[in-house]
């Protein structure tokens, strides 16, 4: 069997049987920490639990976090820290295989490589998960993405756009190793179809320069010229990060920009805290959700595969996840940076019944295959047919 055909999501999980039990070592950082890896991490492992398995959990925190002890966390994996590196691989190596989940930015050293000392000494099976796969990385990096596939089982991407470029970039994977898992997701309760244009139209997720919620501000404008009034919702909370270094200022522009365009009335900035289950509700009563991301680069989105899976049609700019997610009709892609085009991508679904009904449609066929319950056993079937790394040739 192909390892991909490992990875196809059935319609329905809820009749699969479980594997047998496994403790599953993972590392990422957790809630409270505010970022879309947390979130992850999190929902994936309340899978696995209820699932039955048991999950010991190494948080990731910055130097300057409050390290004190947080309910159900076994360790935490401080940058730096040789030390909080020791307890990390301890309660790893006791485990039946361990998950790692990769972004350069939240492990210590250069470009992160201190994840290296922690995999390196590692006996158990490792699942190595990438969220981010840079079109252009430092030599660092590279050599830190091929190292950790050398050390990993698997190599976890989310996308086939993800699988594609690793592969491109680093020959040196053996692609037999690399599977692919697409990004989890809750699925609310789908209300009955409203009225788009009571609903209006949604983007949402932590907020910051690089969104391109600027261009949808635009596109109301340009819509309202044209006669067609639809409110637009940005819901989330500033990015930490970018609130520590510029406070509020791109919310703040984004506000001044809708009142110059004279559609203040119709946008809203709502920065009311949701738990990721809430959170889901929210998007499933939206009408449209518009993802106008400036990247090009981004093969792996979060809240593209969350707002599907709420049954909801997105509007989306012309990056790799959002090409591929979207291309079953579940909704819209449009070139980046221009508001005429994501006005039209507005206008075509909120004016045609059939459009919007067909690109909802689509979106409810594959939300079944996002669920957390069956992406977290994808996850388990890397490791069902052994434990420790002996059971596994070294593929690199």
């Amino acid at each position: 069997m192909d390892i991909i055909d490992l990875v196809r999501p059935a319609h329905s999980d809820r009749s699969r049987p479980s594997t047998a039990a496994l403790r599953i070592g993972t590392v990422s950082t957790q809630p409270p920490t505010l970022c879309g890896l947390a979130t992850f991490s999190a929902a994936l492992r309340a899978a696995w639990e209820a699932d039955g398995h048991r999950v010991d959990v190494v948080r990731v925190v910055d130097a300057g976090d409050d390290h004190g002890p947080l309910r159900g966390i076994a360790t935490t994996l401080v940058p730096g820290s040789p030390e909080s590196t020791a307890r990390a691989v301890r309660i790893l190596d006791a485990a039946d295989a361990a998950v790692i989940q990769h972004e350069f930015g939240i492990f210590g050293g250069a470009d992160g490589d201190e994840v290296l000392d922690l995999v390196r000494p590692l006996s158990v099976p490792v699942t190595v998960v990438l969220h981010t796969v840079p079109q252009s990385p430092s030599p660092r990096q590279s050599a830190i993405l091929v190292e950790l596939a050398a050390l990993s089982r698997w190599t976890v991407v989310m996308s086939q756009a993800a699988r594609d470029r690793l592969l491109e970039l680093y020959p040196q994977i053996d692609a037999r190793t690399v599977v692919t898992i697409p990004h989890g997701a809750a699925l609310p309760p789908w209300p009955a179809e409203s009225d788009v244009t009571r609903s209006g139209l949604l983007t949402w997720g932590l907020i910051g320069p690089g969104k391109g919620i600027e261009h949808v501000v635009d596109a109301v404008g340009l819509l309202r010229q044209d006669g067609v009034d639809i409110a637009y919702t940005v819901a989330g909370v500033t990015h930490p990060k970018v609130r520590a270094r510029d406070g509020e200022r791109y919310r703040d522009g984004l506000r001044e920009r809708a009142d110059a365009l004279g559609v203040g009335d119709l946008v809203r900035f709502d920065s009311t805290y949701r738990r990721p289950a809430e959170m889901a509700h929210f998007v499933a009563d939206a009408g449209i959700v518009v993802l106008p991301y400036d990247s090009r680069e981004q093969v792996t989105s979060g809240v593209l595969v969350d707002s599907i899976a709420a049954g909801r049609p997105v509007i989306a700019t012309r990056f790799p996840h959002a090409v591929e997610m979207l291309a079953s009709g579940a909704g819209v892609v449009v070139p980046h940076g221009e508001p005429r085009a994501l006005a039209a991508a507005v206008r075509r679904l909120v004016t045609d019944d059939t459009a919007l009904a067909d690109a909802t449609h689509a979106a409810r066929m594959i939300a079944p295959s996002l669920s957390w319950p069956t992406v977290a056993r994808h996850y388990v079937d890397l490791h069902a047919s052994g434990t420790r790394r002996s059971a596994y040739p070294r593929t690199a």
